[in-house]
């Protein structure tokens, strides 16, 4: 998948922009939810601090948790297939130090094998909700599970549960999505009801109007309705394809069999 394929995907339909859902996003982060994402760091993969560590971030996104892993001590490294994405991480960064030695940002696609190379050996790699939107998420496992370092190097991945013939009619929802921009409109009123003013219900009932991961609620939804390529995985599956390759769950925390992404915790053995 060269860089160059990204501009073609998107005419197509056959890619969704997940970098400008981000842009927005970034106007409304804050410090709170910066130590979120930190937080969210440290209790998954149960360390206090990653000082000193290497931490690559594979589909920065906003680059919040890559600038998370920085401000818990981590040198880090972020890529991302979406230019715009790229953009996002870069101007995260700039606005927090400009001239940071220890925070590499750059373009690149977790399939090419090739570029991944200068990454062998890296004491933390977390890809949270990328890997199923590459086009070829098995390959994108292989190719992941190459990267941390013997002996002690940690994967921390989250990947969208498979939901049999409801993540099915998502997948159809996401393709008219990105092929059409009248359906696109049909779709978001179609699905609001449920995806939108319900979980603004629920969440208000909870007291928890801020999204985990810190996306608004009416931007969670449009990448969810939006993100196309969409490929899943059974919990058992993802645990059974590492175990294989030598690796330990050391933490797991799933969506409980709901729509939404399981996370996995490994270790290298």
């Amino acid at each position: 998948m060269g860089k160059d394929n990204f501009k073609l995907e998107m005419e197509e339909g056959r890619r969704f922009g997940f970098g400008k859902n981000w842009s927005k996003y970034l106007r409304v982060l804050n410090n709170s939810r910066i130590l979120s994402a930190e937080k969210s760091l440290k209790d998954m993969l149960n360390l206090v601090s990653l000082e000193g560590k290497t931490f690559l971030d594979v589909g920065s996104g906003s680059g919040l948790f890559s600038l998370a892993a920085r401000k818990l001590g981590a040198n880090v490294s972020s890529f991302d297939y979406d230019p715009d994405s790229v953009v996002c991480t870069q101007n995260l960064k700039m606005t927090i130090k400009e001239d940071d030695q220890n925070w590499s940002v750059e373009r690149g696609s977790i399939l090419d094998r090739e570029y991944l190379k200068k990454y062998n050996n890296q004491d933390i790699v977390y890809s949270w909700g990328v890997l199923h939107h590459t086009g070829n998420m098995w390959k994108a496992l292989e190719n992941i599970s190459d990267i941390p370092k013997h002996n002690g190097g940690y994967l921390f991945i989250a990947i969208y549960n498979d939901q049999n013939l409801l993540s099915k009619y998502w997948l159809l929802i996401k393709k008219i999505y990105n092929k059409n921009i009248l359906f696109r409109w049909i779709i978001i009123i179609m699905h609001t009801p449920y995806l939108y003013l319900l979980r603004i219900g629920v969440r208000i009932i909870k007291n928890e109007l801020d999204v985990d991961r810190g996306m608004s609620i009416w931007r969670d939804m449009i990448d969810w309705l939006g993100g196309y390529p969409f490929e899943v995985a059974k919990p058992e599956e993802i645990f059974l394809y590492f175990h294989k390759k030598g690796y330990k769950l050391t933490n797991i925390k799933t969506c409980g069999g709901r729509m939404g992404c399981n996370e996995f915790v490994f270790i290298r053995k």
